[in-house]
């Protein structure tokens, strides 16, 4: 695991995280220009080789022959860049519950001092879904001499009344079960309260169509398909998530808000059909105040997971506008 250090981070909140840092993956052409992915709630670091696998990689739509590709894992995360699970310098325990709160905003920040600390001053593309693509609006309206272009997708301009409720639901959840104990639970894999969150989640991740074309009334003598799928569901992530992270990036994922902000970056914004979370008409009406964007909407049956799977419907858009970058033959490391 490949990590930079950082130093300390100045928060929104006003404090201050010491000895802060991020984990990260890169792959592809170490000379090329650089391209950013950000990963959702409960992803990590690994994009190339997991969850965009099919997105990222030689001659696909992020073509790690011309680009050289970075991913974070996310400040607040649990896999190796400072979160809960880190211990607390002052006290020399883990942080746990007592993580400072923090934003989208400061994870961008923390972002780019460690792209500082590497020596890459300029960013072809940012690419990021759902909380990634949170972090690529901020990163267009923090760092718009940076970044050439941002590609947010299955995201708005700010979390909705919705999406906060489904978030404190999953909070509740997770807070509420005896075992959590105040933060200072043995392991997140014993916590129904997290398997309970990520049900909720899951339910608003995929489409109501896609629940019954999969599932129906299906029955397999115990308990309904979709409830053993539920279940299966909420026990594989408590088995790799850490508890407290999740509740901390569900929290730093209602903070955020970029309704106001006028994003110099070029924005090139995808959609996609039946997302519950982030209806594509809330993104496109705040697109047409932007100096420069393009929306793109991708039909799909998976609704807000769509950015995590059928790469055949869309992966040619990020090709294309990819290969159009101004810089594309460049080498942007400094």
């Amino acid at each position: 695991m490949k990590t930079v250090e950082i130093g300390s981070l100045h928060l929104e909140s006003g404090a201050v995280l010491p000895e802060v840092t991020l984990a990260y993956e890169e792959t592809g052409n170490l000379q090329g220009p650089v391209i950013l992915a950000c990963h959702a709630l409960t992803g990590d670091q690994y994009a190339a080789g997991d969850w965009w696998e099919g997105l990222i990689g030689s001659g696909k739509a992020v073509d790690t022959a011309r680009f050289h590709v970075i991913a974070f894992n996310a400040l607040g995360g649990c896999h190796g860049s400072t979160g809960p699970l880190s211990v607390n310098p002052a006290t020399g325990e883990p942080y746990r519950a007592a993580f400072p709160a923090i934003t989208i905003r400061d994870m961008v920040r923390a972002e780019q001092q460690a792209l500082q600390v590497m020596g890459i001053h300029h960013v072809a593309a940012v690419l990021g879904g759902s909380l990634g693509g949170m972090r690529a609006l901020e990163w267009g309206h923090l760092f718009p001499e940076t970044v050439e272009l941002i590609v947010p997708m299955a995201v708005t301009p700010a979390l909705s009344a919705y999406g906060i409720a489904f978030n404190q639901i999953g909070i509740s959840a997770i807070e509420t079960d005896p075992l959590y104990a105040g933060g200072n639970y043995a392991s997140s894999a014993s916590l129904k309260g997290l398997g309970v969150a990520r049900m909720a989640g899951m339910v608003t991740y995929r489409s109501e169509k896609l629940f019954t074309e999969r599932f129906g009334r299906g029955h397999n003598g115990d308990s309904f398909d979709v409830e053993s799928y539920l279940d299966y569901q909420g026990q594989k992530l408590a088995a790799r998530f850490d508890a407290n992270s999740y509740i901390v990036l569900l929290k730093a994922m209602n903070t955020h808000d970029v309704t106001e902000a006028k994003i110099e970056t070029e924005i090139f914004a995808l959609s996609f059909t039946n997302d519950l979370l982030y209806p594509s008409t809330t993104m496109s009406d705040w697109l047409k105040k932007q100096p420069d964007a393009t929306h793109e909407l991708v039909e799909t049956i998976y609704g807000h997971d769509g950015f995590l799977t059928d790469f055949s419907q869309w992966g040619h858009l990020i090709a294309g506008k990819l290969g159009a970058l101004h810089r594309v033959g460049e080498s942007l490391r400094a």
